[in-house]
This record gives C-alpha cells, sequence and structure tokens, in this order.
C-alpha cells in the first residue's frame, strides 16, 4: 500500500480521553461521499481512529444507487465510470470488496438531425471519422497520440499535492520547492511540442482547439462533448480545453481513456469502499448532519450534529463543496478575510438537469434501427451532433433558462446489468444541459422542472421515435434538487468549476493547495480541492496524506 502501509501505522490513543463520555477521534470526516470513504480508509489504514458522520440516510454522497420507481434501480447523480483512480482501486482492494466494473460495448454513439450516425470505440473510431472525412481519420492517430501525452501528466499528478505558496518557515518553503521541481521534471518529459498542447490545452477554448484539428462537425462534437460536461459553458469559452482533458485522463480495467459501469450502479463503487472503511476500524454514521464545526483554542475540535451532538475529534476534514464547509459550518468570523472573500466567490454551477428513466422498452433510433440490444445501446448516447449545437445551447439556456434544443447524453445501464430493471424492461440515465444553475427573474425550478424535463424526453424521442411512450416513470433533479439532495450547490457537479483559477495549485486558493485550511486541524478532503470533480477518489486520497504527516507532529500548528 505504498506511503499508507503498516509501516506507516501510529496511534494517538496515549494522548486522549479515553473515557466513553468524552471519547475523541483523531479524525472526524463529514460526508460519506466517495472522497470521504477513502480518505477514511487510507487514515484508518495508518492507525488512526476515524469517525465520518453523514448528512443522507445513505452513504455514497452522488456515487449512490436508489429505486426511484418501483422495480427500478439506477445510479441517482453521478453514472458512469473511468476516472476512479486504479491505485485507489488497489489499496482499498475494492473488487474484494465486491466491486465489478465492465466495459462499454461501445464508448459512444451519436444519432445526427439527417439520419446518418457515428460510432466511437477501440477499433472503430477512425473507420468511422473516414465516413465523414478522410482528412479527419488521417489526422486521428496524431490527436490521440497528443492528448494521451498530455493526459499522462494528469495521471501521474493527481495523486500529488500540488506545489503550494506558502509564507511558512523555511523547511516549508523547502518542501514546496521540491514539490515544484518534481512537477516541473514531470513536464520536462513533454517535447516542446508537447508542452505548447499542454499549455493550449489549460487556456483554450475546446472548439478553438478543435478547430485546429478536425473539419466535420460529428467529429469536433465527439471530442467536444467532454469539454461542457458538468461546465456552465460553450464549448468556445476560453479554458474548455482543460475540461476536455481532465474527462479523459481515466481508465477502466487498464483501458486508458475508457468508460465503464459499475455492476449494480455507482451505489457498488461506494458501498465497497464503505466496506472497505469499515474493515479498517472505520465508525460511519448516516443520518447526521453537521452544523457546526466546533472551534476550540484556534482550531477545528470537533463538529456539532443537527440534534446537538457532538463530535469530538482532534482534527476535521469536510467532503464537502468549499463554500458549504468554508461559510455555512465555519463559524463566522475565524477565517481570515482573504480566505473568506475567495469563498464568497468560489464559482459553483454546472448547467446540469439530471434524470432517471424507467422505460418498458429499449429507445428505438430512426439511424440505427432495433429495440434489442445492440452496441449502440450500451454507448454514451449523444445529443449533440455540432459544436455550433452545444454553444447555441448554452446561449439559450443563459437568456431564457434552459435550451430550446439541449445537449443529452444517455446511458442505458441496464444493458450491461441486468439487475437494476425487471425483465424485458430498462433503466436510462440522462445527463442533460444546458440550464441557469439558478434561474433568473426570480424564477425557481420548482416550478419548471415538469416543463423541461418533457423537453429533454422529447429531445430525446426526435432521434428514437417512440420513446417519450416508453417512459413509466421517471425522476428529476433540477439543479435546485442536486443541491437540496446532495449540496451540489447550483448543480455543480464537481464543488466548484474547473477554471483556470480554480484549478491545480489555486484550488481552493493559492497558499491552501496542500488539503489544509486556515483554520489549524480543519481539512478538505472533497472534489473543492486537486484535481477536482468526477469520481477520482484522488482528493480523499491525497487529504489523508496532508492529515497523516499532520498526526505525526501530534497535529501541532
Amino acid at each position: 500500500m505504498h506511503s499508507f502501509d503498516a509501516r506507516a501505522r501510529i496511534s494517538l490513543m496515549a494522548a486522549q480521553d479515553q473515557s466513553p463520555a468524552a471519547q475523541v477521534w483523531d479524525v472526524v470526516i463529514i460526508g460519506a461521499g466517495h472522497n470521504g470513504l477513502v480518505c477514511a480508509a487510507y487514515l484508518a489504514a495508518a492507525g488512526l481512529k476515524v469517525k465520518v458522520v453523514e448528512r443522507r440516510g445513505v452513504v455514497g454522497g452522488a456515487a449512490v444507487t436508489e429505486e426511484f420507481h418501483p422495480g427500478f434501480r439506477n445510479s441517482i447523480a453521478s453514472y458512469t465510470v473511468s476516472l476512479l483512480n486504479p491505485k485507489i482501486i488497489r489499496d482499498l482492494d475494492l473488487h474484494r470488496h465486491g466491486l465489478t466494473i465492465v466495459h462499454r460495448r461501445l464508448d459512444n454513439f451519436l444519432p445526427l438531425p439527417d439520419g446518418n450516425y457515428f460510432r466511437a470505440g477501440e477499433g472503430i473510431t477512425q473507420g468511422e471519422i473516414a465516413r465523414f472525412s478522410q482528412r479527419d481519420a488521417a489526422r486521428y492517430d496524431a490527436y490521440g497520440a497528443e492528448i494521451d501525452a498530455v493526459a499522462d501528466v494528469l495521471r501521474d499528478l493527481v495523486l500529488r499535492q500540488p506545489p503550494n505558496l506558502v509564507d511558512g518557515s523555511w523547511r516549508a518553503r523547502l518542501m514546496e520547492g521540491w514539490r515544484t521541481l518534481t512537477t516541473t521534471n514531470r513536464l520536462r518529459h513533454l517535447t516542446a511540442r508537447q508542452q505548447r498542447t499542454l499549455f493550449d490545452l489549460f487556456t483554450k477554448s475546446a472548439g478553438d482547439y478543435l478547430d485546429g484539428w478536425f473539419e466535420t462537425d460529428v467529429v469536433k462534437a465527439l471530442f467536444g462533448f467532454d469539454s461542457i460536461v458538468g461546465t456552465y459553458a460553450s464549448p468556445y469559452t476560453p479554458n474548455t480545453a482543460y475540461v476536455l482533458l481532465h474527462h479523459v485522463f481515466g481508465e477502466v480495467n487498464g483501458r486508458k481513456g475508457a468508460w465503464g459501469h459499475a455492476i449494480g450502479g455507482m451505489g457498488a463503487i461506494t458501498q465497497a469502499m464503505a466496506r472497505a472503511a469499515r474493515e479498517r476500524g472505520v465508525d460511519i454514521e448516516i443520518d447526521a448532519p453537521v452544523r457546526e464545526v466546533i472551534v476550540e483554542k484556534g482550531r477545528a475540535a470537533g463538529v456539532v450534529l443537527s440534534d446537538g451532538r457532538t463530535v469530538r475529534a482532534r482534527a476535521v476534514a469536510g467532503n464537502v463543496n468549499p463554500k458549504l464547509l468554508f461559510e455555512q459550518m465555519v463559524p463566522a468570523g475565524i477565517l481570515p478575510d482573504e480566505f473568506q472573500n475567495r469563498m464568497q466567490r468560489w464559482r459553483c454551477g454546472s448547467g446540469t438537469f439530471r434524470m432517471n428513466v424507467a422505460l418498458s422498452a429499449l429507445p428505438n433510433f430512426a439511424c440505427l434501427p432495433g429495440n434489442t440490444v445492440a452496441d449502440h445501446h450500451t454507448a454514451g448516447i449523444i445529443i449533440a451532433p455540432s459544436l455550433t449545437y452545444m454553444d447555441r445551447a448554452y446561449d439559450d439556456a443563459k437568456r431564457d433558462g434552459w435550451s430550446r434544443e439541449p445537449i443529452v447524453e444517455m446511458l442505458i445501464p441496464s444493458t450491461l446489468d441486468d439487475s437494476l430493471a425487471p425483465p424485458g424492461a430498462h433503466v436510462a440515465s440522462l445527463f442533460c444541459q444546458h440550464v441557469q444553475p439558478q434561474l433568473s427573474d426570480g424564477r425557481s425550478w420548482d416550478d419548471h422542472r415538469e416543463a423541461v424535463a418533457d423537453l429533454m424526453i422529447a429531445t430525446v424521442d426526435r432521434y428514437a421515435p417512440g420513446f417519450a411512450a416508453s417512459v413509466i416513470g421517471r425522476q428529476i433533479l433540477s439543479p435546485l434538487d442536486l443541491e437540496r439532495t446532495f449540496g451540489l450547490i447550483g448543480g455543480d457537479i464537481f464543488h466548484g468549476a474547473l477554471s483556470l483559477d480554480q484549478i491545480f495549485s489555486a484550488r481552493p486558493m493559492l497558499g491552501y493547495a496542500d488539503y489544509r485550511s486556515p483554520l489549524p486541524g480543519l481539512y478538505l478532503c472533497g472534489s473543492g480541492a486537486h484535481p477536482g470533480g468526477g469520481v477520482t477518489g484522488a482528493p480523499g486520497h491525497n487529504a489523508a496524506r496532508s492529515i497523516i504527516a499532520d498526526s505525526r507532529r501530534g497535529f501541532r500548528t
């Protein structure tokens, strides 16, 4: 288990009050989402006494599987697997704890308005591109090689703390200098061209980047879709090329860039994580919302739950959106003004409208007829035929509140996993954009969610006639619903925009990229820390390193 093996085990029990009435944990973690569970498991493996408190009645955060219609279960919020780090899968032995991930038979399927279609998958993508453009097909391998080279850098960096700007002792400055040197040396392995590509991908719009490579609308749409997933932006918004890159550094079962399905849904991932954590001695309590972080003698000392109970600990880690942690849970006046101002300006809102639907039959696409399971039914089905379409969807949402012709990615996981629906029936996930995170002009999503859900279903029906008639149940999660249910402010699935001013060393703020906060003893272990959103487990893993390092010093400041 590398740096988290038995040799690193420590015990602080002698320094604690061990009376039952005044039990003090080493660390209490706010939120039993996947990052909180990962952090807890690593801390417990290092010998720390860890308690996790979760607001909802189930562990998993946004990575949960629930019944949303009688007999129909689905991944309710997050819905597909790729970014979950393979080291974390190994270290937590998630396969032994019940996790099985299977590949899609086809990666992506794009039905097109003219009756044509595009399929992407291992061994077929280049041939599909050639049906539209020989020029683009000839450039495909070079594009893939360039993206893969830069994605490999990200794979190396996601499990490392970014360089942090510090004003501390010479020891702290020396450590941060070493991290900067290590990162710089990793970048030196890139050629000059690849370094220029890295700079382009961190700063350019995805549209500008892809326009420089390809001429065909559907080819650019295939790659450009990743640039706006979970992001309230046009593919021509600067910095969206990085969001594209963020979505391609994953892997499934050793295959880089692949997407897969966890048997049993995304909840199978977090249930396996919870088993791994409990096996190591972690105490997980559900239905336990946190009201406030306890601050004593200038440091975090536990939490107060909404029922008034206190959970005392030598350190607190928040697996929640930074705005929730620092604006709503830390008592007012504790944090420095500069940090508090940063949190007030922390940009959230992903323009996401999420639906789960129960289907009496598979969709029958006009461009590729058939309602028995075929490869394209197992794919990510993307209704967004061009970058112009995506750009227009964003403009519509900014002006009207939602897109007239929305972007929809549909997955039908029951084609790979028959545990999710009754025989002959299916479940589908609809990940829809764009919508305003908060509706303008004083409107509420509670008044418009049903009409927008009808629009999303009608959009699919245009490409698969009869789809609307096959819907026998649906669950609607507007941005407001995502915020209420999962704490995703403005529906933001990443806990904060992945913009240049909110990534890497600036996540959540320059000077606090080390998972620590201005309040000693308070840490951030969720997606609001590096490397950001997605079901990666990386923020939890990295935060655990910082907490363990501090625990060895007795949590001294």
